[in-house]
């Protein structure tokens, strides 16, 4: 009868030591592992952003290519709610934007050397700073493209260039609040 009693009293020890590593490990893991959902990494300082009118260095005579950037940037912020846009005297940090290239290449060319799709890719260089800090966060070029058939319209090559600067607008903003 003692001997059985032992044995339970080990079986009790070793039920309870296997509980408490398990719980040990559980508390550990969740711990190290947490996520936020929020898709955003702003830091806790900066609750707004002023959005400057973009510039334009490119020489590409795209009609409106400035103030598009700027809206899409707008647009996306807003959307997005990570950031508050406001005027640069009010602002936490600043997103200043020029349009340094636009690149008009054949993209797809046809038989008989016939040029059926063109490529417009823009170039904008942005710098990002932090005005409470009064720091550099980045400064850095980013580049996309929109498609469109040669020989209609201008419109077609002006809503191509629409095309990348709403592409180019998608990525500032990840940079911006996923690049801390």
């Amino acid at each position: 009868m003692k001997i059985a009693h032992n044995i339970g009293q080990r079986a009790a020890v070793c039920l309870l030591l296997y509980y408490l590593v398990i719980g040990s490990l559980l508390f550990i893991f969740t711990g190290c592992c947490t996520y936020s959902f929020t898709g955003s990494s702003v830091p806790e300082h900066l609750k707004t952003v002023a959005i400057p009118v973009a510039e334009d260095r490119s020489g590409a005579a795209i009609p409106g290519m400035r103030e598009k950037l700027t809206e899409d940037l707008i647009r996306k912020f807003i959307d997005d709610n990570s950031l508050q846009v406001t005027e640069r005297s009010k602002a936490d940090a600043i997103l200043e934007c020029t349009i340094i290239s636009v690149k008009d290449i054949p993209s797809i060319v046809s038989a008989g050397e016939n040029i059926s799709q063109r490529r417009l890719t823009v170039t904008v260089q942005v710098k990002y700073k932090d005005l409470v800090k009064r720091i550099s966060v980045f400064d850095k070029k980013f580049s996309n493209y929109g498609d469109y058939v040669p020989g209609k319209t201008e419109n077609d090559r002006v809503s191509a260039a629409d095309v990348a600067l709403d592409k180019i607008a998608e990525d500032v903003l990840l940079a911006v609040v996923s690049g801390w």
